[in-house]
């Protein structure tokens, strides 16, 4: 199946809503793609471009709005992996679907100014699940990390963690991803410039090694992360705490992604509200 192939069909047009975090990619001159997975809720297109997000999921209401995902209304097409696609101009051709983003929406949690005290008495509420990597000494010198501040601790977990785990989205990056996005929204938002620093720095070793050192799709979301980017389930957990709306029904939400992914995305939550706290009290 190529792009050549379809062109010469009749082409269905259609239009969708997106994440701002794929505006850049969507809107580069057009670039080739390939089916990287297939499943009945969403298409996951791998984009031949030095731009991130460099997958891009085209999915259906049924699926998680993930951050890197552009909102179909209506089915999918019927690919397989390895089918060329092509992305760019505005536009996903993906089999005979023509894919425009007319309307956007912001994977990044506007939070405002959250009080410490508020946060404090809300962190326990998170939930405890059963994350995939509970008790790994990688995930322990993290959290230890983070709270003291150490650096190069911090830095030395993240490449222990980056890509372990089985899946598409490793359970060594879900918590990662978690903790990126809890530093940047709750350390602004509470005025902990050392968990912000800290974030930046982290983000800077996640955003070198991503693409080499785990799958694809799970590379791109820790790109999105390092920016701050998540999915709805997050970004509500984070609301959460922020006394925004209501904590626990989100974090039961959160709790139910995916095999251990739910969790896994808690525990980095966990472990980053724990380093704000600490951090921010620290100076």
């Amino acid at each position: 199946m190529t792009v050549g192939t379809h062109a010469r069909r009749p082409r269905t047009h259609v239009t969708g809503a997106a994440s701002a975090a794929v505006r850049p990619v969507l809107e580069a001159p057009r670039r080739p793609a390939r089916v990287l997975a297939a499943f009945p809720a969403g298409v996951y297109l791998e984009v031949r471009t030095d731009l991130e997000p460099s997958v891009i999921a085209v999915i259906t209401g049924e699926a998680t709005r993930l951050p890197n995902s552009v909102l179909l209304a209506g089915d999918l097409p019927h690919v397989t992996v390895g089918d060329d696609a092509a992305v760019g101009d505005g536009v996903i051709h993906l089999g005979r679907l023509s894919l425009r983003a007319r309307r956007w929406w912001d994977p990044t949690p506007p939070l405002g100014r959250v009080d410490p005290a508020r946060l404090r008495e809300a962190a326990p509420h998170l939930g405890a699940g059963t994350p995939g990597l509970a008790g790994d000494p990688a995930v322990d010198l993290l959290a230890a990390s983070c709270a003291s501040g150490h650096l190069l601790g911090v830095l030395t977990a993240a490449e222990r963690l980056m890509g372990l785990g089985p899946g598409l989205t490793p359970s060594g990056d879900d918590v990662l991803a978690g903790l990126l996005v809890t530093l940047r929204g709750l350390g602004a938002a509470t005025g902990a410039g050392r968990a912000v620093r800290l974030a930046g720095w982290l983000a800077a070793t996640v955003a070198f090694d991503a693409r080499t050192r785990t799958t694809p799709i799970s590379a791109t979301l820790l790109h999105c992360a390092a920016r701050g980017e998540a999915c709805p389930e997050v970004v509500a957990v984070l609301r959460g705490l922020a006394g925004l709306q209501p904590l626990e029904p989100a974090v039961h939400r959160l709790h139910q992604l995916g095999h251990t992914s739910g969790s896994d995305l808690a525990q980095g939550i966990g472990i980053g509200v724990d380093a704000v706290l600490s951090l921010g009290a620290a100076g």
